[in-house]
C-alpha cells in the first residue's frame, strides 16, 4: 500500500506547500481572504467554503464566504451547514485591491464563479482549489487533483498541510462534501484513502448522521411530484442504453418548488437497470435546458458534455443548452453516433 493516496500523485507536494504559505501567512497578518465556490453551489462546492473559512477566520484573517450567484438562495438541503448564515452574496464583494488572497473552490474555470471572476483580476494571490479534470488550472496557485474525489479531499490535505485541528463543525462540512461527490462512497472515484478520511472526519465530529438526513433522505412533496412527472415520461434508446427524462418550467412553477427539487432526478432515473447513461433536463430560468449526465463506465460523459459547453468528471457532467428538450437530447445521440 503506497504512503501518497493515488489521488495526490497529481498535486506537486511544492503546490501544497506554497499554498498552505500563502494563506498562513495572509491570516496571520490579518489580511482579507475572499473563499469562493461555484455558482449554484453543491454540497463539495458549499462544504468547502464553509470549512476553509472556518479555518482561516480562526487563524486571524478576515475571512469572507461567497457565492457569486445573485440573488443569493441556498437549498434548504445545504442551508444547515455550519456557518451558512455567514455567506455572502455578490453586493458584499470588496473591491479587488482590498483582497490579499482569493481561494476558488470546486469552480473548474473562472465563468463557473459567477460575480466573484471580477475578482481575479485585481486580488493579490488566487489559489485555485478543484477536483475537475475538464477543468484548466487558472490563478497563481492551482491545487487540481482529478483523481481526487472531491474538492473537499483535496482542501483536507491543505488544512493539514497547515496544521489545522479540525473542529467537529469544520469535519460536518468537509463530511457533506465528500459523501455527496461520491455518490455515498458507491462511485469509482473512492478508494481506501477516501474512507479513512470519512473516518477521520467522523472521528473529528462530523455529524454523519445529520449529514445522512439533510442531503438524501428528506424530501419535499414538492419533489415527489415532480419526481413523479419526470418518471411519467422516463424514456429508454436500447441502441446507446440511454435513459432520458425531464421536467417542464410549467411543472416547476405548479409544484411550487424551486430549481433544488430537480437536483436528485437523475441519481433516481439512473437506478435503471438497463442505464449505461443516463440524462435528465431541466428548465434554467433563462430559458434554457440545463442537463445533467450520468454514466455507468462506457461513455466518458466530461469530454460529451465538454461538446455543448459544458463539463464535469468521466462519469458526472453537465451543460447548458438553448432550443427544444428534444433537441437537446438528438444533440446528444448525434454526438453519440459520431464518437
Amino acid at each position: 500500500m503506497t504512503d501518497v493516496p493515488r489521488w495526490q500523485q497529481d498535486l506537486p507536494e511544492a503546490h501544497l506547500d506554497a499554498a498552505a504559505r500563502t494563506l498562513g501567512e495572509a491570516a496571520a497578518a490579518g489580511r482579507r481572504i475572499v473563499i469562493a465556490g461555484h455558482v449554484n453551489p453543491d454540497a463539495d462546492a458549499l462544504g468547502s467554503v464553509l470549512a476553509l473559512h472556518e479555518a482561516l477566520a480562526g487563524l486571524g484573517a478576515r475571512s469572507l464566504p461567497v457565492i457569486g450567484d445573485s440573488p443569493l438562495s441556498l437549498p434548504t438541503s445545504l442551508a444547515w451547514l455550519p456557518h451558512a448564515s455567514q455567506l455572502a452574496g455578490t453586493e458584499a464583494l470588496p473591491d479587488p485591491d482590498d483582497v490579499a488572497v482569493l481561494v476558488t473552490l470546486d469552480a473548474a474555470s473562472p465563468d463557473r464563479l459567477g460575480s466573484v471572476a471580477r475578482l481575479l483580476e485585481g486580488a493579490g494571490t488566487v489559489v485555485m482549489v478543484d477536483h475537475h479534470a475538464s477543468g484548466k488550472p487558472f490563478g497563481d496557485l492551482a491545487l487540481v487533483a482529478p483523481r481526487a474525489a472531491s474538492t473537499t479531499v483535496v482542501l483536507a490535505a491543505l488544512l493539514a498541510r497547515m496544521q489545522v485541528a479540525l473542529t467537529p463543525s469544520m469535519a460536518t462540512c468537509l463530511y457533506a462534501g465528500l459523501v455527496a461527490d461520491t455518490g455515498r462512497f458507491g462511485y469509482s472515484s473512492s478508494d481506501g484513502s477516501t474512507l479513512r478520511l470519512a473516518g477521520d472526519l467522523v472521528d473529528a465530529g462530523a455529524d454523519h448522521v445529520q449529514v445522512h438526513r439533510r442531503l438524501f433522505a428528506t424530501r419535499t412533496l414538492a419533489e415527489l411530484d415532480l419526481l413523479a412527472a419526470a418518471l411519467g415520461r422516463l424514456r429508454y434508446l436500447p441502441e446507446h442504453r440511454m435513459v432520458h427524462t425531464h421536467v417542464t418550467a410549467e411543472e416547476l412553477a405548479a409544484s411550487g418548488a424551486n430549481g433544488e427539487a430537480t437536483e436528485h432526478l437523475v441519481d433516481v432515473v439512473r437506478w435503471a437497470d438497463v442505464a449505461d447513461l443516463t440524462l435528465v433536463a431541466k428548465p434554467g430560468p433563462d430559458g434554457t435546458w440545463r442537463v445533467s449526465l450520468r454514466s455507468e463506465g462506457g461513455v466518458d460523459v466530461g469530454r460529451l458534455a465538454g461538446r455543448f459547453g459544458g463539463g464535469g468528471h468521466e462519469r458526472a457532467a453537465g451543460f447548458t443548452r438553448a432550443g427544444r428538450v428534444q433537441d437537446v437530447v438528438d444533440g446528444v445521440v448525434a454526438s453519440l453516433g459520431e464518437h
